[in-house]
């Protein structure tokens, strides 16, 4: 049931990205050719805590990896493929870990859309207090909760909820 729940959560949150991406590409104009960031001017959302603008990203955060399209969609794939893996085969059974595999699927796939649609991620979200953090966007919100998430659950709940006994194991194949 909590697959379901976090599923359609994912589904929403998966919407909610591309539909920001939509807005932000109607509402700000292109970036000039060669640049990333558009020359209009940011529009404050949250103010004096974040601003909208739009940047295309051809790489992956603080632009790294910068034109390594393929690459980065293989890498990106690659991850969302392992997470859809987990939870399939169920390793993953707690809730934490459960919503922190639903929300790296969700953000992956989101940027996975741009970057083989567009070539390059469409970020809007800006820090105002903190120039030199890179524009981001939802799906990004999403795979930084989700892998934050992840931590907590395979440092505190992991071992307890979801850690396969070897010697369980053992003596499963023993009594056979």
């Amino acid at each position: 049931m909590l697959n379901v729940i976090f599923g359609i959560l994912a589904a929403v949150l998966l919407g909610l990205d591309q539909w920001v991406k939509a807005w932000t590409v109607s509402a700000f104009s292109a970036p000039a050719e060669g640049m990333a960031a558009t020359a209009d001017p940011a529009r404050s959302f949250l103010p004096g805590l974040v601003e909208l603008t739009r940047v295309h990203n051809f790489g992956a955060a603080w632009s790294s990896f910068s034109g390594m399209r393929w690459l980065l969609l293989i890498v990106t794939g690659t991850i969302v493929a392992a997470v859809a893996f987990v939870l399939a085969r169920r390793i993953v059974r707690h809730p934490l870990g459960l919503a922190a595999c639903w929300l790296i699927l969700s953000g992956g796939l989101g940027n996975i859309i741009d970057r083989a649609r567009l070539g390059y991620v469409v970020d809007m979200f800006h820090f105002v207090f903190w120039p030199s953090y890179p524009v981001f966007n939802v799906a990004d919100i999403c795979v930084v909760c989700g892998a934050v998430m992840a931590a907590a659950y395979y440092l505190w709940f992991y071992e307890k909820y979801d850690k396969k006994d070897a010697a369980h194991g053992e003596a499963d194949a023993a009594s056979e």
